[in-house]
């Protein structure tokens, strides 16, 4: 608490930052939160809910009037403005209307407009505060505006100007680097037509799916992108802020999806909703392990005979899991980075094979020996390494199999792809072990 008031005293309205309160008010206790909370500045109340994990939203939002929300929501980017009402939805729809009501015309227009796009695509990260200039205005004339614009606070993060036709489709796209440099006293189009290939534009479309999107920004290197409809009508432009939000938004699932759970259950405070999200799957892996002790159960005469096997037999499964989780882990992360073209799957398939395959062999030669001079039975050793070899092989070909083919199917390769490859390399490992034991040393 004290920290937050001598950060609030120490700082002028200007040198305020949303993160840093939001990291200030993280640090309190709940007695201390619900007292610090309507510290916040009226004017960065949206900002800093925003910035703060979902669960302190509620606290947020609910400490202050629908005018004080609205009133800072106005400060906002349209982009920034929709993300919020759509939260505030999720938790209190009437306030959500209360506040939407409060906004001036023009927000809200913005704000159903970018609405109206799945949260999957390109439309529904993008910003409508755009700068742009006709292609017969003068140099200077563009400057000029652009300088009025700056100093009155309408625009922000801008290194890019939109050159539109009368009817507002775009053009051309040109650095404010290069804008400088123009002859100020001829327009846009002279000054483009001496190199028009230089300051054409890369685009992205509304409907677009935003991982396509993402790679063009990885691709080109870019600072933002504008955004046309299906006409090639400028519409707005998505900046690389937006973009970084997606990409750990993107790596956040994936990893909660290859643990089995729900990034949304998680984030949410609800016990209930968190531990059901996590029993469906726990559900799910105690049947495929009831699956892998049926493989187990068809040699138990075996296991009775040699005693060994039950000691040596979780080492097989567990190289296994974890080779196969390695090859998992790589060809889920080179997806979701478009790293893996199309008609690419066999490189990868076979490179992981490959890979597998060799530490089969290393691994096979290690615990042969150690499993034939500890149980000092020669073909004990022989079966396991065998065994190993079939179980690494079979754990890289599925670790990268599995992800490609849901790729192919449109599901996203990191969900299920552990409990389904868990399942292949424990039935694969116990049969191939005790398989060749009952062949080998029977």
């Amino acid at each position: 608490m004290d920290k937050l008031e001598h950060y609030l005293r120490t700082h002028t309205d200007e040198e305020l930052h949303p993160s840093e309160i939001a990291n200030l008010l993280k640090d309190l206790n709940d007695e201390q939160f619900d007292e610090a909370v309507t510290s916040i500045p009226k004017e960065l109340i949206a900002d800093v809910a925003l910035e703060l994990p979902d669960r302190y939203f509620g606290d947020i939002v609910e400490n202050f009037t629908p005018e004080e929300i609205a009133e800072s929501l106005s400060e906002m980017e349209s982009d920034d403005q929709t993300d919020f009402i759509q939260e505030l939805e999720e938790h209190d729809d009437s306030k959500a209307k209360e506040v939407f009501d409060q906004l001036d015309k023009e927000d809200q227009e913005d704000i159903l407009q970018l609405k109206q796009y799945d949260e999957d695509e390109a439309g529904a990260y993008m910003q409508v505060e755009v700068y742009s200039a006709k292609l017969d205005q003068k140099v200077s004339d563009v400057i000029k505006e652009f300088a009025k614009l700056k100093r009155e606070g309408e625009l922000e993060n801008i290194n890019y100007l939109f050159v539109t036709d009368e009817d507002g489709y775009l053009r051309y796209g040109v650095g404010l680097d290069d804008l400088i440099v123009f002859d100020p006293e001829k327009t846009l189009r002279e000054n483009i037509q001496e190199n028009p290939e230089k300051y054409k534009p890369i685009i992205g479309h509304d409907h677009d799916d935003i991982k396509e999107i993402v790679q063009k920004f990885q691709e080109y290197d870019l600072g933002s992108m504008p955004i046309v409809d299906e006409y090639g009508k400028l519409l707005g432009r998505i900046t690389s802020d937006d973009i970084y939000d997606v990409i750990s938004e993107h790596a956040t699932d994936q990893m909660y999806h290859l643990a089995g759970v729900s990034d949304e259950a998680e984030e949410d405070d609800d016990l209930l909703k968190a531990g059901k999200s996590r029993a469906i799957w726990l559900g799910v892996n105690l049947l495929t392990a009831i699956a892998a002790s049926l493989v187990i159960g068809l040699f138990e005469g075996t296991l009775q005979q040699y005693v060994a096997l039950a000691v040596l037999m979780p080492i097989v499964a567990s190289m296994g899991g974890n080779a196969g989780t390695q090859s998992l882990t790589v060809v889920v992360r080179q997806l979701a980075l478009g790293e893996i073209a199309k008609h690419d799957a066999y490189r990868t398939i076979k490179k992981e094979v490959i890979l597998s395959l060799a530490n089969g062999l290393i691994f096979a030669v290690v615990i042969g020996v150690i499993a034939a001079i500890w149980f000092d039975k020669g073909m004990l050793g022989v079966v396991i390494a065998m065994a190993m070899v079939i179980n690494l092989l079979s754990a890289g070909f599925f670790g990268s199999v599995i992800p490609l083919l849901l790729k192919k199917f449109g599901v996203d390769p990191a969900i299920g792809s552990t409990v389904i490859l868990t399942t292949v390399t424990d039935i694969v490992g116990f049969f191939a072990f005790l398989g060749l034991a009952t062949i080998i040393l029977l």
